[in-house]
This record gives structure tokens, sequence and C-alpha cells, in this order.
């Protein structure tokens, strides 16, 4: 029997669903809209997530310890365009109130963006909070940085953690050293056919230019480039798929243009075990899913925590 049972939701790929797992929990339910994730989902556990969670009542979930969900970010992130609850992707948060009250879990974990913490000048998260603890739940939140995990990225989220009681130890950051080449593939053995990674003279022209655009008028967007001895790169997004110019790797020393990250090395710069499959969709879908997800490395860093807290059974870092 496992120490506890949680749901996932807005599950993604399972990136939050791993750690908990790894800790002795067992998902007794799973919600994911987009068919493309749920390829990559049944592919790694086993099973679909059910679909829409706003067209699936609460008597239909099991009954569950914790609630896990990263719920969707766009509304509140930079690259969108910072609706909020005015964007129905923002009202989701009102799907995680609504099995909370019904279902009255011990405690949940919800990810998203780190802008969700100055958005609309503070008035939306402080709506999230009070929300949560009208609820009867001991609210707490905090941004983490991936980087400050062991991992080679530095993408910073906003966590929130509620508990039917009060008080929880945020995991201390171990901030092991980084080092992006030790994430990266030897991929110089690739003849021209098999490199699907190198990205075209015309691509590289085009990022070069609009580089020199934004710099001309005093603004620092454009491609970054990334070497194995650099310390992390940017955080991954979900329009990876198009261009690659967030995190492009130098091969100038193979006499190559910069190429993109592989599934692989997406997969690792977000923390997956060596074992998680990406192979079962296209390129372009494993990269947007892998840009949507969490770095595992710090769900785990809380998953450790939570349980602690909890005292489902002891574990040790």
């Amino acid at each position: 029997m496992a120490e506890f049972e949680f749901i996932d939701l807005f599950a993604g790929i399972g990136g939050m669903r791993l750690p908990f797992e790894e800790l002795g929990g067992e998902c007794v339910f799973t919600s994911e809209w987009d068919k493309f994730a749920k390829q990559t989902y049944r592919a790694n556990f086993g099973e679909v997530p059910a679909g829409d969670i706003t067209l699936i009542a609460s008597k239909y979930i099991p009954d569950h310890d914790l609630l896990l969900a990263g719920f969707p970010c766009q509304a509140f992130s930079q690259a969108g365009l910072k609706k909020g609850f005015n964007d129905t992707r923002g009202t989701m948060f009102f799907e995680i109130e609504r099995i909370l009250r019904d279902k009255r879990p011990k405690a949940f974990l919800l990810e998203n963006v780190k802008q969700l913490k100055g958005h609309d000048k503070g008035k939306t998260l402080r709506i999230i909070l009070e929300t949560l603890e009208s609820l009867g739940y001991w609210v707490d939140y905090k941004v983490l940085r991936a980087a400050d995990f062991g991992i080679p990225q530095n993408r910073e989220r906003l966590f929130i953690v509620g508990f039917n009681d009060s008080g929880f130890s945020w995991p201390v950051p171990p901030h092991t050293p980084t080092r992006l080449g030790d994430i990266l593939e030897d991929l110089s053995g690739l003849s021209p056919e098999e490199d699907k990674y190198t990205i075209s003279a015309k691509s590289w022209i085009g990022h070069v230019e609009r580089k020199e655009r934004h710099k001309s008028r005093g603004r620092g967007f454009g491609y970054s480039l990334f070497h194995s001895e650099s310390e992390y790169t940017n955080s991954i997004l979900a329009r990876y798929y198009k261009d690659g110019s967030e995190i492009l790797i130098d091969q100038g020393h193979l006499g190559k243009l910069p190429r993109k990250l592989t599934p692989r090395e997406c997969a690792r710069l977000q923390g997956f075990p060596e074992d998680f499959r990406v192979n079962a969709v296209s390129h372009g879908q494993i990269y947007k899913q892998f840009g949507n997800s969490v770095c595992v490395a710090v769900i785990r860093a809380l998953a450790i925590q939570m349980v602690n807290r909890l005292e489902f059974a002891p574990v040790c870092d």
C-alpha cells in the first residue's frame, strides 16, 4: 500500500508526479488536455490522463492526501499578454479551488511563473492566496531557481504550498556548482544528414540581424549563445521549437554554426531521469512540452519537505 495518494492536475508530461512517486506516493488521478502531452505521459507512466478538468465533476476524482498542479501560466507570463484572470487559462485556478473545497486534501503544491508575483501590482497573487486561505488552509509561497538546485538553467518559478494546519520549512537550496557541459551530448560524430540540431545559415543570419536591430534600439532582445563551460542557460520556453533563440549552443570549435538542444538535453535541463522517454512525439512537440514543464530537481526538494512535514514516512535528502 502506498504511503500516500495524490492527484496530478494540468499534468503536462508528469514532472511534478515523478518525485512524489519516488517518495512512495501513488498517483490516483491525472488531468491534462493536450493530446501530445498525453502521448508522452502515456509513454512514461503507462496511463492516459483524463481530459479537460472543467468537464470532470469532483465526485469522479478519488480522495487524496496531496493535490499537485502546475496550473496554466500563459496568462501571467512575460511572454504572454499578461491578462491574468481575464484570460480563460488564468481562471483554471478556480478549478483547483473547486477540487480543494470538495475533496479537502491534507496539502497542495501549486506552480506558476515568477511573474505571477507582480501581476496586476500583486493583486492577482493576493486573490489566489486569500482564496486558498478562505478554504481553511495555511498558505505560503516562494520563488525558487533551478540553478540553485544543481540544474544548469536560470529558471525561476513561483511555488505555493498549503496545509490543513500551519507551518512549513522550505527546502534550502544547496547551490551546487553547475556547468552546462555536464548535460550536453557529444554530437561531433553526426553526419550532415543525421544532424537535426545545427541551425541553417539563413536562420543564423536572421538571429544576428534581429539582435542587431534590437541593440540599435537600446533593447537586449535576441538570441543567446552558450558553451560547455557556461554556468547555466536561460530558461527554456514553450516556444523553443520555433527557432531555439533563447538557448543556442556554440559549435565554433567544430567549425559549425550554433545548434539547438537535443530532446535528451532538454530533459536533463529540466532534471528528468535518463530513462524518461522523449521520442513519443515529434521534436517540435517534445521541445514545447519541456518548455512548459517543471524542473524535477526543484520539485524533488519540495516533495521531500512536504512528505516529511506530513509525516507519511521520514525521507532522507
